[in-house]
Protein backbone atom coordinates (compact mmCIF):
# COMPACT_ATOMS: atom_id res chain seq x y z
CA UNK A 1 0.00 0.00 0.00
CA UNK A 2 1.34 3.46 -0.94
CA UNK A 3 0.83 6.23 1.60
CA UNK A 4 -0.02 9.40 -0.31
CA UNK A 5 -0.85 11.76 2.56
CA UNK A 6 0.32 12.30 6.13
CA UNK A 7 -1.59 10.23 8.66
CA UNK A 8 -2.30 12.42 11.69
CA UNK A 9 -3.86 11.18 14.93
CA UNK A 10 -5.60 13.74 17.13
CA UNK A 11 -5.99 12.74 20.78
CA UNK A 12 -8.39 15.37 22.10
CA UNK A 13 -11.88 16.26 23.27
CA UNK A 14 -14.95 16.71 21.11
CA UNK A 15 -16.47 20.20 20.78
CA UNK A 16 -20.18 19.94 19.93
CA UNK A 17 -20.07 23.49 18.53
CA UNK A 18 -17.44 22.49 15.98
CA UNK A 19 -15.01 25.26 16.83
CA UNK A 20 -12.23 23.57 18.76
CA UNK A 21 -10.95 20.16 19.78
CA UNK A 22 -11.38 17.15 17.53
CA UNK A 23 -13.57 19.09 15.10
CA UNK A 24 -11.01 21.87 14.58
CA UNK A 25 -8.27 19.26 14.26
CA UNK A 26 -10.07 17.29 11.55
CA UNK A 27 -10.80 20.44 9.55
CA UNK A 28 -7.22 21.69 9.82
CA UNK A 29 -5.61 18.38 8.91
CA UNK A 30 -7.98 17.88 5.99
CA UNK A 31 -7.38 21.36 4.57
CA UNK A 32 -3.63 20.73 4.77
CA UNK A 33 -3.91 17.50 2.82
CA UNK A 34 -3.62 15.02 5.67
CA UNK A 35 -5.72 12.06 6.75
CA UNK A 36 -7.23 12.86 10.16
CA UNK A 37 -7.82 10.11 12.73
CA UNK A 38 -9.10 10.54 16.27
CA UNK A 39 -8.94 9.22 19.79
CA UNK A 40 -11.63 11.14 21.64
CA UNK A 41 -10.78 11.77 25.30
CA UNK A 42 -13.94 13.61 26.35
CA UNK A 43 -17.30 14.68 24.98
CA UNK A 44 -18.27 18.26 25.70
CA UNK A 45 -21.56 20.10 25.39
CA UNK A 46 -20.02 23.33 24.13
CA UNK A 47 -20.77 26.36 22.01
CA UNK A 48 -19.28 29.81 21.42
CA UNK A 49 -20.46 30.98 24.86
CA UNK A 50 -18.85 28.26 26.94
CA UNK A 51 -18.72 24.63 28.03
CA UNK A 52 -21.97 23.43 29.57
CA UNK A 53 -20.93 19.88 30.49
CA UNK A 54 -18.12 17.35 30.03
CA UNK A 55 -18.25 13.55 29.82
CA UNK A 56 -14.88 11.87 30.28
CA UNK A 57 -14.12 8.85 28.09
CA UNK A 58 -12.65 5.90 30.04
CA UNK A 59 -8.88 5.56 29.67
CA UNK A 60 -9.15 2.03 28.29
CA UNK A 61 -11.39 3.28 25.49
CA UNK A 62 -8.95 6.08 24.65
CA UNK A 63 -6.15 3.54 24.33
CA UNK A 64 -8.36 1.23 22.26
CA UNK A 65 -8.99 4.06 19.79
CA UNK A 66 -5.27 4.76 19.50
CA UNK A 67 -4.30 1.11 19.08
CA UNK A 68 -7.05 0.57 16.52
CA UNK A 69 -5.67 3.15 14.09
CA UNK A 70 -1.99 2.51 14.84
CA UNK A 71 -2.31 -1.23 14.19
CA UNK A 72 -4.09 -0.83 10.86
CA UNK A 73 -3.66 2.55 9.18
CA UNK A 74 -0.50 3.73 10.90
CA UNK A 75 0.36 7.27 11.97
CA UNK A 76 2.98 9.81 10.94
CA UNK A 77 2.37 12.34 13.73
CA UNK A 78 0.20 12.87 16.80
CA UNK A 79 -1.49 15.97 18.15
CA UNK A 80 -2.56 15.90 21.80
CA UNK A 81 -5.10 18.42 23.05
CA UNK A 82 -7.61 18.10 25.89
CA UNK A 83 -6.57 14.91 27.67
CA UNK A 84 -9.38 14.78 30.21
CA UNK A 85 -7.82 13.11 33.25
CA UNK A 86 -4.53 12.38 34.97
CA UNK A 87 -5.00 8.65 34.39
CA UNK A 88 -5.50 9.21 30.66
CA UNK A 89 -2.45 11.48 30.46
CA UNK A 90 -0.20 8.84 32.04
CA UNK A 91 -1.56 6.04 29.87
CA UNK A 92 -1.23 8.02 26.64
CA UNK A 93 2.32 9.09 27.53
CA UNK A 94 3.31 5.48 28.19
CA UNK A 95 1.80 4.34 24.88
CA UNK A 96 3.41 7.08 22.79
CA UNK A 97 6.79 6.50 24.42
CA UNK A 98 6.95 3.24 22.43
CA UNK A 99 6.54 5.00 19.07
CA UNK A 100 9.08 6.93 17.00
CA UNK A 101 6.91 9.72 15.58
CA UNK A 102 6.44 13.46 15.95
CA UNK A 103 4.19 14.37 18.89
CA UNK A 104 2.73 17.87 19.26
CA UNK A 105 1.32 18.51 22.74
CA UNK A 106 -1.05 21.44 23.18
CA UNK A 107 -1.48 21.59 27.00
CA UNK A 108 -5.16 22.57 27.04
CA UNK A 109 -6.30 23.87 30.41
CA UNK A 110 -8.99 26.47 29.73
CA UNK A 111 -11.32 26.96 26.74
CA UNK A 112 -11.39 30.30 24.90
CA UNK A 113 -14.64 31.01 26.75
CA UNK A 114 -12.86 30.65 30.09
CA UNK A 115 -14.26 27.24 31.01
CA UNK A 116 -11.80 24.86 32.74
CA UNK A 117 -10.89 21.77 30.70
CA UNK A 118 -8.27 20.25 33.03
CA UNK A 119 -8.18 19.92 36.81
CA UNK A 120 -5.08 20.28 38.98
CA UNK A 121 -4.37 16.54 39.06
CA UNK A 122 -4.43 16.37 35.27
CA UNK A 123 -2.18 19.42 34.87
CA UNK A 124 0.26 17.82 37.33
CA UNK A 125 0.74 14.90 34.92
CA UNK A 126 1.48 17.09 31.90
CA UNK A 127 5.19 16.59 32.57
CA UNK A 128 4.83 12.98 31.45
CA UNK A 129 3.34 14.11 28.15
CA UNK A 130 6.08 16.73 27.72
CA UNK A 131 8.64 13.94 28.17
CA UNK A 132 7.37 12.22 25.01
CA UNK A 133 6.48 15.35 23.04
CA UNK A 134 8.51 16.66 20.12
CA UNK A 135 6.97 20.13 20.52
CA UNK A 136 4.83 21.71 23.25
CA UNK A 137 2.57 24.62 22.23
CA UNK A 138 1.18 26.50 25.25
CA UNK A 139 -0.37 29.94 25.23
CA UNK A 140 1.05 32.42 27.73
CA UNK A 141 -1.22 31.51 30.71
CA UNK A 142 -0.60 27.80 30.08
CA UNK A 143 3.16 28.38 29.91
CA UNK A 144 3.04 30.11 33.29
CA UNK A 145 1.03 27.23 34.77
CA UNK A 146 3.64 24.77 33.47
CA UNK A 147 6.40 26.65 35.29
CA UNK A 148 7.79 28.76 32.47
CA UNK A 149 10.08 28.29 29.48
CA UNK A 150 13.01 26.66 31.24
CA UNK A 151 10.79 24.17 33.03
CA UNK A 152 9.18 23.03 29.77
CA UNK A 153 12.48 22.84 27.86
CA UNK A 154 13.89 20.78 30.70
CA UNK A 155 11.79 17.89 29.40
CA UNK A 156 13.93 17.78 26.25
CA UNK A 157 11.20 18.93 23.88
CA UNK A 158 10.94 21.89 21.54
CA UNK A 159 8.66 24.71 22.64
CA UNK A 160 6.44 27.17 20.82
CA UNK A 161 5.56 30.22 22.91
CA UNK A 162 2.40 31.66 21.37
CA UNK A 163 1.85 35.38 21.82
CA UNK A 164 -1.87 35.59 21.17
CA UNK A 165 -2.67 36.21 24.84
CA UNK A 166 -0.12 39.00 25.12
CA UNK A 167 -0.61 42.75 24.84
CA UNK A 168 0.21 45.26 22.13
CA UNK A 169 -0.35 45.61 18.41
CA UNK A 170 2.18 42.91 17.51
CA UNK A 171 1.87 39.18 18.21
CA UNK A 172 5.19 37.41 18.73
CA UNK A 173 5.44 33.64 18.31
CA UNK A 174 8.74 31.97 19.21
CA UNK A 175 10.11 28.50 18.50
CA UNK A 176 12.74 27.11 20.87
CA UNK A 177 14.91 24.04 20.68
CA UNK A 178 15.79 22.51 24.08
CA UNK A 179 18.76 24.89 24.18
CA UNK A 180 18.07 28.00 22.10
CA UNK A 181 15.61 30.27 20.29
CA UNK A 182 15.56 29.11 16.66
CA UNK A 183 12.74 31.12 15.05
CA UNK A 184 10.76 34.25 15.91
CA UNK A 185 7.77 35.49 13.90
CA UNK A 186 5.98 38.79 14.40
CA UNK A 187 2.55 39.62 13.01
CA UNK A 188 -0.01 42.32 13.53
CA UNK A 189 -2.62 41.53 16.15
CA UNK A 190 -6.01 40.80 14.62
CA UNK A 191 -8.85 42.78 16.19
CA UNK A 192 -11.44 40.02 16.52
CA UNK A 193 -13.23 37.81 19.02
CA UNK A 194 -13.53 34.98 16.46
CA UNK A 195 -10.73 32.94 18.01
CA UNK A 196 -12.41 29.78 19.30
CA UNK A 197 -10.08 26.89 18.49
CA UNK A 198 -6.94 28.81 17.55
CA UNK A 199 -4.69 26.70 19.78
CA UNK A 200 -6.13 23.44 18.45
CA UNK A 201 -5.80 24.67 14.88
CA UNK A 202 -2.18 25.73 15.30
CA UNK A 203 -1.13 22.47 16.98
CA UNK A 204 -2.89 20.34 14.36
CA UNK A 205 -1.34 22.32 11.53
CA UNK A 206 2.08 21.89 13.11
CA UNK A 207 1.54 18.14 13.51
CA UNK A 208 0.37 17.85 9.90
CA UNK A 209 3.48 19.65 8.67
CA UNK A 210 5.77 17.41 10.70
CA UNK A 211 3.86 14.31 9.66
CA UNK A 212 4.32 15.23 6.00
CA UNK A 213 8.10 15.42 6.45
CA UNK A 214 8.54 19.18 6.76
CA UNK A 215 11.40 20.53 8.85
CA UNK A 216 10.25 21.94 12.18
CA UNK A 217 10.86 25.59 11.27
CA UNK A 218 8.91 25.25 8.03
CA UNK A 219 6.05 23.45 9.78
CA UNK A 220 6.02 26.23 12.41
CA UNK A 221 5.79 28.92 9.75
CA UNK A 222 3.02 27.09 7.89
CA UNK A 223 1.02 26.55 11.08
CA UNK A 224 1.16 30.25 11.97
CA UNK A 225 0.12 31.32 8.48
CA UNK A 226 -2.73 28.81 8.26
CA UNK A 227 -4.07 29.83 11.69
CA UNK A 228 -3.92 33.55 10.93
CA UNK A 229 -5.84 33.19 7.69
CA UNK A 230 -8.40 30.93 9.37
CA UNK A 231 -8.98 33.68 11.96
CA UNK A 232 -9.33 36.31 9.23
CA UNK A 233 -11.80 34.09 7.35
CA UNK A 234 -13.95 33.31 10.43
CA UNK A 235 -17.63 33.19 9.38
CA UNK A 236 -18.96 35.00 12.47
CA UNK A 237 -21.06 32.19 13.93
CA UNK A 238 -22.61 32.16 17.39
CA UNK A 239 -23.09 34.76 20.09
CA UNK A 240 -19.69 34.48 21.73
CA UNK A 241 -16.16 33.68 20.58
CA UNK A 242 -16.83 32.21 17.16
CA UNK A 243 -15.05 29.40 15.28
CA UNK A 244 -12.38 29.93 12.67
CA UNK A 245 -12.94 29.70 8.93
CA UNK A 246 -10.86 26.60 8.21
CA UNK A 247 -12.94 25.80 5.15
CA UNK A 248 -12.10 29.15 3.55
CA UNK A 249 -8.31 28.87 3.84
CA UNK A 250 -6.71 28.36 0.44
CA UNK A 251 -3.49 30.21 -0.38
CA UNK A 252 -1.67 30.90 2.87
CA UNK A 253 1.95 30.15 2.03
CA UNK A 254 2.88 33.77 1.35
CA UNK A 255 0.52 35.44 3.79
CA UNK A 256 1.53 38.96 4.82
CA UNK A 257 -1.78 40.03 6.32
Amino acid sequence: MTVTCPRILSIAGSDSGGGAGIQADIKTITMLGGHAMTAITAITAQNTLGVQSVHQIPTAMILDQIESVVSDIGIDAVKIGMIGSADAARAVAQYLDKLSIAVVFDPVMVATSGSALADDDTIATFGELMDVASVVTPNLPELAALGGKDEVLGHGCHLVIKGGHGDGAVVVDELYSPSALIRRIEGKRLDTDETHGTGCTFASALACGLGSGMALEAAFEQAISFTRIAIIEAPGLGQGSGPLGHQFVTDFQDDDR
